[in-house]
């Protein structure tokens, strides 16, 4: 029998001594591998305390639509919906957010949704935003410039940007209410009177002269559009848009002088051939929305860490003599972490970077002159 009393003994003695009975280990042994567990959720609450999401690790991210309600605005938000990067979103408007702010809220995406409406909404709209994107204000119809958008979409984008200095002055402004050749300079000068302005956190949104030089490139080359990449840069809107074809990839011996010419003009031009075929009833909303919500993605993985993140905004620049142009920009943490140069031109691009410069110096003063009145 010794053996048996042995062994009851030593169970015993390692009771005693701190030991677990039934693992054979001491307990501050499984006190120790308990650690691990307890930091873990230390961990978990220290990052939700810092603003990261728990089961995610990614930075918990506020987003906030002006405009939510249009024609932009609704597909824009839907989108937004959809990013992962995105843990809340605030949908504004005058009018009509509630029922958008519902309808998109029922969507089994991760992003907790609110709508806010009217000016008196619009501070708790704002509060906290990481990125605010701008597609307030009235949509071009037929026979109408962008320049006739003015003095309507100007006011309203002026309005905005100064709620957006008082209540979340850091964050990154998208904007996409046209002109954005104008409206970008008016926001600038906004903020510059608020003490709030940071040219690394204003980007003009012309990431759908983007896309569309994408497209049309692709269709005329006959490559497979999602491995085309184009340039675009000037401004956002006509003869300022121009699309750097001899920058492409991939690259092509496919296409003439005149096929190149033709593409330039179609890029310029896409806005109103999208006016010109809803005949009256609506103009480029949904592309705009898509081209809207790829920049946000890029300025959220910018903000989150993401190296070498480079997308084309209108921003202000020393790339030309113009204060704010278009060209590639590497986003970062801080928005915009360099505004990278236009690179070789071939004769055709030199010839149509002359011919912008005029008409965008003249939107961007006037801009100017409007926020200054």
């Amino acid at each position: 029998m010794r053996p048996s009393l042995m062994r009851s003994a030593s169970q015993v003695l390692r009771r005693r001594r701190g030991y677990s009975s039934t693992s054979g280990q001491p307990e501050r042994k499984r006190r120790a591998a308990m650690r691990p567990s307890l930091m873990r959720s230390a961990s978990q609450v220290l990052r939700r305390r810092r603003g990261y999401s728990s089961t995610s690790g990614q930075p918990e991210r506020k987003v906030a639509i002006l405009g939510a309600a249009g024609g932009i605005g609704q597909p824009l938000s839907l989108l937004m919906k959809l990013n992962p990067l995105v843990s809340s979103l605030s949908l504004y408007d005058i009018a009509g957010t509630p029922g958008v702010a519902a309808d998109v809220s029922h969507i089994n995406a991760p992003a907790q949704v609110k709508g806010f409406m009217g000016d008196d909404q619009l501070g708790e709209a704002l509060e906290g935003s990481d990125i605010v994107i701008i597609p307030a204000g009235v949509p071009r119809k037929p026979g109408m410039t962008r320049d006739d958008l003015f003095n309507i979409n100007a006011g309203i984008v002026k309005n905005l940007c100064t709620a957006i200095a008082k209540y979340c002055p850091n964050a990154l402004v998208n904007m996409i209410s046209n002109p954005v050749n104008s409206t970008v300079p008016i926001a600038a000068e906004v903020f510059k009177k608020a003490g709030t302005y940071d040219e690394k956190k204003l980007f003009g949104v012309t990431t759908l002269d983007v896309v569309r030089a994408k497209t049309f490139y692709a269709g005329k080359a006959n490559v497979p559009v999602t491995d085309v990449n184009v340039p675009v840069v000037g401004g956002h809107a006509g003869i300022t848009i121009l699309p750097l074809f001899s920058q492409a990839t991939p690259a092509t011996n496919a296409l003439s002088d005149e096929d190149i010419k033709a593409l330039t003009k179609r890029t310029q031009d896409g806005g109103t051939e999208v006016v010109e075929a809803k005949a009256g009833k609506g103009s480029a909303t949904l592309s705009m929305a898509y081209a809207g919500a790829v920049f946000a993605n890029a300025c959220l993985k910018g903000l989150n860490g993401v190296p070498d993140v480079v997308e084309c905004s209108f921003v202000q620049s020393t790339v030309t003599e113009l204060p704010f142009f278009a060209s590639k920009v590497k986003l970062g943490k801080n928005g915009v972490e360099e505004v990278l140069g236009l690179g070789q031109l071939s004769d055709f691009e030199k010839e149509g970077l002359e011919n912008l410069k005029g008409e965008l110096k003249a939107s961007i003063e006037k801009g100017i002159k409007f926020a200054n009145a």
